[in-house]
């Protein structure tokens, strides 16, 4: 068994920074409670076409990106799955999570409150979502736009949407910060594993679908008191 040098560990340790290059913010679920929203508009799709979803279904789809929700929806309830059932499906979805969005969305406990103590510390953050962006812009209505450096949709990845790595090193790249000084906060376990595969360090706060430290996350109840320097922490903790 290989010994490791003190001097190369404590050089490794000095060599993470004390705060995260950038914080990169999922939005459903972790920011703001929309997945109830989802859920609302996938059951009024269901119910309209006389059918109900499952829990299983639904659960699997948190975090997805829209085609494959559309495609896990209408194949739970015994419908077409072609490409135009999507789309048209989708479109559906989406008028109705507009108009939820634009009135109904709140903030997850503590979710405001940790992204202002990010910004106001000068640390670069970003919006990681698999939402499409015409959803995602009227979500910033209430979230804030001016709040984030970047902002990366789920529409916007070249059908290489979370759980690929994608998303998060988009975000990284356009940044100009490396993954692995970065600190992800993500709600599901598609999510957590886009952020893991990218190199972030995780934290991961459940919100509709438990998450497990096997996936490779840092979990906490909420984001209630959350500040810069303890997610600094997360870096030394990776």
């Amino acid at each position: 068994m290989t010994e490791t040098d003190p001097r190369a560990a404590e050089s490794q340790r000095s060599a993470v920074p004390e705060f995260p290059a950038a914080v990169l913010f999922d939005m459903d679920g972790t920011l703001v409670d929309s997945e109830k929203l989802w859920t609302v508009a996938m059951d009024d799709y269901a119910a309209a076409n006389g059918a109900e979803i499952s829990d299983a279904a639904r659960a699997r789809m948190v975090g997805s990106n829209m085609s494959r929700s559309m495609r896990l929806l209408l194949a739970d309830i015994g419908m077409s799955t072609g490409p135009a059932d999507i789309e048209a499906a989708g479109q559906q979805v989406i008028e109705r999570m507009a108009e939820m969005l634009d009135n109904d969305l709140t903030w997850r406990p503590g979710a405001e409150q940790a992204l202002r103590r990010v910004s106001t510390d000068g640390v670069p953050v970003a919006l990681v979502t698999s939402t499409i962006r015409s959803l995602t812009d009227i979500a910033l209505r209430t979230i804030g736009a001016e709040m984030f450096d970047v902002t990366v949709c789920g529409d916007e990845v070249d059908g290489y949407n979370k759980p690929d790595p994608e998303p998060y090193l988009r975000a990284c790249r356009e940044l100009g910060v490396d993954p692995a000084h970065c600190v992800a906060i993500e709600d599901s376990p598609t999510g957590v594993s886009s952020a893991v595969s990218a190199g972030c360090a995780v934290l991961g706060v459940s919100c509709e679908v438990p998450l497990e430290p096997e996936l490779g996350c840092i979990i906490r109840d909420s984001l209630e008191g959350l500040d810069t320097a303890e997610l600094g922490t997360l870096l030394h903790r990776g």
